[in-house]
């Protein structure tokens, strides 16, 4: 008995790693579910209620196939799997909380996948443009470039937004193209990058009783933040990265003129 419960389909074990983000489902566990060489997988699959009657949460009203479905199954770190697995520890964790884990969890990461997905759009788009030319037609600065730069007190990004603000002219119509394509909303992207500094910022800034001051002593280290989390946002392992890179700058710097990150002069 259980033994069918345990024959996952293949499909089932590839969306279970692709909404597990590489993290252990326990929402107080940091460990990752691939090993440090980046090829073991060290994750194991745990049956939210038991594949045989002699496993804690055991429903015995269950089908097999219901019990190897992946409305059953969460993916845990091996010390978690041990420990929600051990009968002694049923009362602590009951059926009710891993469901709750793993809503949790895979809502989260369907999240970071819608997010990554229009990031990719726009990144894929920006290395298709020819952005040179909008630097040859010497088209000016933004307005109030200055006064967002000194006004947050940027310093080591302040040469790269000054060269990157003019490409601001050429994305506003790619952002209309795209949008027109029907795969791509600008102010989605725009939201969640917004989403993104304000979580940045909390790091710097929580229990501050000044959160301008913060803001102002950390700008540069809030931007290159930002940066390091779009780019492990990216899942298309085609593209260049320097494609990447510079599509997100050009991303970034149209952001900040925006007022989505860093903040806003009085």
């Amino acid at each position: 008995m259980g033994e069918k419960a345990r024959q996952y389909k293949p499909s089932t074990i590839r969306r279970l790693d692709i909404l597990s983000g590489n993290q252990c489902a326990e929402p107080n566990c940091k460990k990752k579910l691939i090993a440090r060489d980046e090829e073991t997988i060290i994750s194991k699959i745990c049956h939210i209620e038991a594949a045989n009657e002699n496993g804690p949460r055991y429903n015995q009203s269950q089908t097999d196939e219901e019990r190897r479905h992946f409305d059953n199954l969460i993916l845990l770190c091996d010390e978690c799997h041990s420990i929600i697995d051990n009968n002694d520890n049923e009362v602590k964790y009951p059926v009710a909380l891993l469901k709750e884990w793993k809503r949790n969890h895979e809502s989260l990461r369907h999240g970071q996948l819608a997010n990554s997905s229009i990031l990719s759009i726009a990144i894929d788009a920006i290395a298709k443009v020819d952005f040179e030319e909008v630097s040859d037609k010497n088209i000016g600065m933004p307005p109030n470039i200055d006064s967002k730069i000194k006004f947050n007190d940027i310093k080591r990004n302040k040469s790269l937004i000054k060269e990157y603000a003019v490409y601001q002219a050429k994305l506003n119509p790619l952002y209309n193209e795209l949008e027109n394509q029907g795969s791509f909303k600008k102010e989605k992207l725009l939201r969640n990058i917004r989403q993104l500094y304000l979580k940045v910022k909390g790091r710097y800034a929580s229990g501050s009783d000044n959160e301008l001051d913060v803001v102002r002593a950390n700008a540069d280290n809030i931007i290159e933040d930002i940066e390091e989390e779009l780019i492990t946002k990216i899942t298309d392992n085609n593209t260049y990265e320097e494609d990447i890179s510079f599509g997100i700058s050009i991303i970034i710097v149209d952001a900040f003129m925006r007022c989505k990150i860093l903040e806003e002069p009085a």
